[in-house]
C-alpha cells in the first residue's frame, strides 16, 4: 500500500478523486458552521444564552437520534432520493430559521432542521469505493478525512465573523447556499451514478448482544454528556466575557490539533494494541481536562483546548479500532451510527442543559461536569476491559482499512 504524498497524489490522479473531495466541501462547510450560526441566532433574538443553547441541543439532538434512520435510507433506497429531497429541504429550513424571531419559532426550526439534516458524509464516503482501487482506499479515506477536518478549521470560524460582525442571518444564509451547492455538486458526479448499495448481511439486533458494544454504549452516553457541556460551555464562556469573537477561533484550534493528533495515531496503530493505547490516551485526557474549568476566554483556554483536541484526535482513531475489534461482522456502518446515536443524543440533551447551567449558574460548572465525565469514562473502560478483549492486540492490515472506512460524522 502506497502512503505519503506520492499516494495521495496517486488518488487525486483516479478519475473523479479530486472532483468528489471539491464536491462535498461546499456541504461539509455548511454543517461546520450551522451549530455556532444557530446559537449566535437564537441568542441575537432572545438574548438569553439558555434558548441559545436550547436550540443548539435540539439541533443535535434531532440529528444523533435519526443518525441511524438516515444509513437506512441510503442502504434501502441509494443517494438519489434522500439528497434530492433533504439538500433544499435542509436550505429552505436554514433561510427559515435566519428570518425567524420568535422564541418558540426559532427553537422548533433548529430541532425541525436536525431532523432534515442531509447524509453528506454517509453518502460520500461509499463512493470512495467506486473512485479508487482497493489498494488505494486507506489512502483516499485519510485525504478524504483531512478534507473534512480542513472545513472544521475554517467554518466555525466564518459563521463567528458573518454573526457577530454583521448578522447571524447572513452566516445562516450562507449555510443554505453551501448546503445547495454541495449537494448539486456530489448529485452530479459520475460515482454517484453507479454506486449501488451492498446486500444486508446480517441481522442488526445482533449488535446489542456484545459486551464490548454494551460497553462502548455506556462509555458514549458519560462521553456524550461531558463534550455537550463543553459544546456549550465555549460559547456561552466567550459571550459573558465578551469575547464572542473569539469563539471561533477557539474551536478552529480544537480542530486544527484534532487532525494533527489523529495523523500521529494513525502511525502508531500497527505498534501498540488499540486498547492500551485508548486506555493510557483517556488518563492523559482525564488529568489534562483538570485545568479547564480555571481558565479564561485567553491563551490559557486556548493551551488546554489545544492539549484537550490533540488527546481527542488520536483518541478517535483508537476508538474507530475497538468499535472495528468487538463489533459483530456485517455491521460496520450499523455499529458506528448507532454508538454515535447513542452519544450524540446524550450530547445534545447536556448542550440544552449546558444553556440553562451556564446562563443561572456559570460555564465552568459545564467544564467541570466536562472534566469528571471523562475521568468516568476512563473508569468505565477499565473496569469492562474484559468486553474489550478483542481490541487488546496489533489491528491488521484490513481492520485498519475498515476503520478508516468509518471515520466521518454519521450523524450528516
Amino acid at each position: 500500500m502506497r502512503s505519503g504524498l506520492a499516494g495521495y497524489g496517486e488518488v487525486l490522479k483516479s478519475p473523479g478523486a479530486l472532483r468528489l473531495l471539491v464536491s462535498a466541501f461546499p456541504s461539509r462547510m455548511a454543517y461546520g458552521m450551522v451549530s455556532l450560526a444557530i446559537y449566535f441566532k437564537v441568542h441575537q433574538e432572545t438574548n438569553s444564552i439558555a434558548v441559545a443553547g436550547l436550540a443548539a441541543g435540539a439541533n443535535a439532538l434531532a440529528g444523533a437520534t435519526t443518525a441511524g434512520i438516515r444509513g437506512w435510507i441510503i442502504d434501502r433506497y441509494g443517494m438519489h432520493w434522500p439528497l434530492r429531497t433533504l439538500v433544499p429541504l435542509y436550505a429552505a429550513m436554514l433561510i427559515a430559521l435566519g428570518f425567524g424571531q420568535d422564541e418558540r419559532a426559532l427553537v422548533t426550526l433548529a430541532a425541525v432542521l436536525g431532523f432534515s439534516a442531509p447524509p453528506i458524509n454517509l453518502s460520500v464516503r461509499p463512493l470512495w469505493k467506486v473512485t479508487v482501487s482497493e489498494e488505494k482506499l486507506r489512502t483516499a479515506y485519510a485525504l478524504d478525512t483531512a478534507a473534512m477536518n480542513a472545513s472544521s478549521v475554517i467554518a466555525p470560524v466564518i459563521a463567528t465573523w458573518l454573526s457577530i460582525s454583521y448578522n447571524a442571518r447572513i452566516a445562516l444564509i450562507l449555510c443554505a447556499s453551501l448546503m445547495l451547492l454541495g449537494g448539486f455538486l456530489i448529485l452530479l458526479t459520475a460515482q454517484v451514478k453507479i454506486w449501488r448499495p451492498e446486500k444486508k448481511e446480517e441481522d442488526t439486533l445482533l449488535l446489542w448482544r456484545v459486551r464490548g458494544i454494551q460497553l462502548l454504549a455506556l462509555e458514549g452516553v458519560v462521553m456524550g454528556i461531558g463534550w455537550g457541556m463543553f459544546d456549550i460551555a465555549i460559547p456561552a464562556l466567550g459571550t459573558l466575557e465578551g469575547m464572542q469573537n473569539r469563539v471561533g477561533t477557539i474551536f478552529a484550534v480544537m480542530a486544527a490539533f484534532n487532525v494533527v493528533g489523529g495523523l500521529i495515531a494513525g502511525t502508531l496503530s500497527r505498534k501498540v494494541s488499540a486498547f492500551k493505547a485508548f486506555r493510557l490516551n483517556y488518563l492523559l485526557w482525564a488529568i489534562l481536562s483538570i485545568p479547564l474549568a480555571f481558565t479564561h476566554f485567553d491563551w490559557s483556554l486556548g493551551v488546554t483546548v489545544a492539549f484537550l483536541a490533540f488527546l481527542g484526535g488520536a483518541q478517535q482513531v483508537f476508538y474507530w479500532e475497538i468499535t472495528e475489534a468487538v463489533r459483530p461482522k456485517g455491521t460496520a456502518v450499523q455499529a458506528l451510527a448507532w454508538l454515535w446515536t447513542i452519544e450524540g443524543s446524550a450530547a445534545a440533551l447536556a448542550i440544552a442543559a449546558g444553556g440553562f447551567i451556564s446562563e443561572h449558574l456559570s460555564p465552568r460548572y459545564c467544564l467541570f461536569i466536562t472534566t469528571i465525565a471523562l475521568f468516568i469514562g476512563f473508569f468505565i473502560i477499565t473496569l469492562g476491559k474484559r468486553a474489550l478483549a478483542n481490541a487488546d492486540r496489533i489491528p491488521t492490515a484490513e481492520e485498519d482499512l475498515r476503520a478508516m472506512e468509518e471515520t466521518s460524522d454519521t450523524t450528516r
